[in-house]
């Protein structure tokens, strides 16, 4: 699967509407977000199974302020709806499957109970 860029409007419903999405937030004036492109790409085609989405922080800065992107590029994570990852910096490719392998083998059930019981704890207080 290739890579999909995403706006402020798509990004909802991209994280809602797919088990597995990894979030390249990039911008085309940085080095080190060009060089991670195709590693992010050639990652795009080896894990069907898995959203490859870019956010060009140029485009969609408010998009970028409300996920608190301070550095890019920085991927972000997210299973069944929930962010289980996120991290500045440009990965090697070797980084990147190490990544993605931890997502795609994390307990969910035990993810959700950890965000449930937070929620609970945050109203609470």
């Amino acid at each position: 699967m290739a890579t999909v860029d995403i706006t402020g409007e798509q990004f909802a419903s991209t994280i809602e509407d797919n088990d597995i999405v990894l979030v390249d937030f990039w911008a085309a004036w940085c080095g080190p977000c060009r060089q991670f492109a195709p590693t992010y790409g050639a990652a795009s085609d080896k894990h069907a199974d898995v959203v490859f989405a870019k956010v060009d922080t140029e485009a969609e800065q408010q998009l970028a302020a409300e996920a608190g992107i301070t550095s890019i590029p920085t991927l972000m994570a997210f299973r069944e709806k929930v962010l289980v990852f996120s991290q500045p910096g440009a990965l090697n490719g070797q980084q990147l499957e190490q990544v993605i392998e931890a997502v795609k083998g994390l307990d969910m059930e035990e993810v959700h109970a950890h965000v449930a019981k937070a929620r609970a704890e945050a109203q609470e207080n």
